[in-house]
């Protein structure tokens, strides 16, 4: 014992046990702290690309698939549908696709698809985000009449899109409907959110 009255050997343990604690209370307030720097379930889930089995989808039908929050328009169109389309090239404000912020580099074509029978655009009117109905229907009398070969109407602003998502002349939307990045696994899986070479 010192002269003073302080147990030396003491007061090494209490520093070592309260440096201990101050330590372990440090850790346990950090690992939540730069958790919260990752992003949520909920956003990683968000962002993450999206399977659909497209194989049972009949020649003609479409389904929508939720992708980041918005509806993707999956169609397995027609052989007829996919006749009918070049014919259209002078009624559309973009028939050649020539807006490249509407599409990956890998579709192309008067199809906008990587499998001309499958078409896969974002549901959203490019005029204000509203829905178009698909409406297959040949001649409807308020879409046209003898013109209107089947396609996708806005009810909000009356825009409307053929069946590989462009725009006609004369509507208030200005550019074709958005084709996300998609790719396939296997032979009726589709993979929306990631483009082909990264598969």
């Amino acid at each position: 014992m010192s002269s003073d009255g302080v147990n030396a050997g003491r007061r090494k343990i209490l520093t070592a046990a309260t440096s201990a604690v101050g330590v372990a209370g440090l850790a346990a307030v950090a690992v939540p702290f730069v958790g919260s720097w990752n992003p949520s379930a909920k956003a990683k889930a968000a962002g993450a690309p999206v399977k659909f089995d497209f194989g049972r989808l009949e020649p003609g039908q479409m389904t929508i698939v939720e992708w980041r929050g918005q509806p993707v328009y999956v169609l397995n169109r027609t052989a007829s549908q996919l006749q009918a389309l070049p014919g259209l090239d002078g009624q559309l404000k973009d028939p050649d696709s020539e807006n490249l912020e509407q599409q990956p580099a890998y579709i192309t074509g008067v199809d906008r698809s990587a499998k001309p029978d499958l078409l896969v655009v974002v549901g959203l009117c490019t005029h204000l985000g509203c829905a178009p109905s698909y409406v297959p229907e040949l001649g409807v009398a308020d879409l046209g009449g003898d013109k209107w070969m089947g396609g996708f109407f806005c009810p909000c602003h009356g825009s409307k899109f053929d069946l590989s998502g462009r725009v006609y002349d004369g509507v208030p939307a200005s550019a074709n409907l958005l084709v996300p990045p998609y790719s396939f696994e296997g032979e009726s899986v589709l993979v929306i959110g990631v483009n082909p070479e990264v598969v």
